[in-house]
């Protein structure tokens, strides 16, 4: 929790170095402008409780020399929490933590019913995907793969660690496992996996999914910007192509917050009460 520091009208201003501290490094993997790194380690830090309600935050020049980055690196990343509405300007007395928490992503319904990719979901409510390569690798697949996919022992597999986002907000983390005979290469997959398989003539035509609920452990609840502990809910799936081979298996962890999943139920007659 962060310490009291110089008193201003409305609260007590964190110290830089403090500050650096609570916030973290910046995510140094990967591409993106400085600024929208910076943004998001500040908003994890006022999600997550490091930064308090009304905390006066340092001067955007010591930010800036703490990180080692431009005032106008500092100046558009504080923008973006501006509109975000979790950080405040206050003429005459500097910047400061809101306290409010960011508005929820407008929540999705998703039939658990329909084999559809992410890409596709946020596309037909017209709203823009993108997403984040975490991490990708080749490998052989895992007892645990190979049993869900039947698949044979040492079978190459593409994995594709990714954060899903719609509208520029974080809405899900994905986990996926590719059988290598599925796609022509590792670097195959940019945007949208489902998008990738169709252009190999790997798309899925049919899928087994499981759904429960789960708490965001730290690292999840960093990448999506929620609280550690928050609830979350997690879909693992198992698709394969209108040949029967294997073609998926995807662990995707969803913000509670964000989805609603529905089902379309129809009732069977048991037997002996037919027509």
């Amino acid at each position: 929790m962060a310490s009291a520091g110089v008193p201003t009208p409305y609260g007590d201003r964190i110290e830089v170095a403090e500050f650096a501290a609570l916030v973290g490094r910046l995510d140094q993997q990967g591409g993106g402008p400085l600024h929208h790194k910076m943004s998001e380690a500040f908003r994890r830090a006022i999600l997550q409780g490091r930064l308090l309600p009304n905390q006066a935050l340092p001067a955007e020049r010591e930010i800036a020399e703490s990180y080692s980055l431009s005032r106008v690196t500092v100046r558009k990343a504080l923008d973006t929490l501006v509109k975000e509405g979790l950080v405040l300007r206050r003429q005459g007395a500097g910047t400061f933590v809101s306290g409010l928490a960011a508005p929820a992503p407008e929540r999705v319904e998703k039939s658990f019913a329909r084999l559809s990719s992410f890409s596709e979901d946020m596309r037909s409510r017209g709203r823009v995907p993108t997403s984040k390569m975490l991490r990708c690798q080749e490998g052989a697949v895992t007892p645990k793969e190979a049993m869900t996919l039947n698949l044979g022992p040492g079978t190459p597999v593409y994995r594709y660690h990714r954060l899903r986002f719609a509208d520029g907000l974080p809405m899900a983390i994905e986990y996926s496992t590719i059988p290598a005979y599925c796609l022509p290469r590792l670097e195959a997959v940019t945007d949208s996996l489902y998008g990738a398989l169709a252009a190999a003539g790997s798309s899925p035509v049919r899928a087994l999914q499981r759904l429960r609920a789960i708490l965001f452990n730290q690292e999840q609840a960093a990448l999506l910007s929620v609280a550690e502990g928050d609830p979350g809910l997690l879909i693992e799936r198992s698709a394969f192509m209108e040949n029967g081979r294997a073609v998926e298996f995807t662990q995707s962890f969803y913000r509670g917050d964000a989805y609603d999943f529905v089902a379309e139920l129809t009732q069977v007659p048991a037997p002996g009460f037919g027509p």
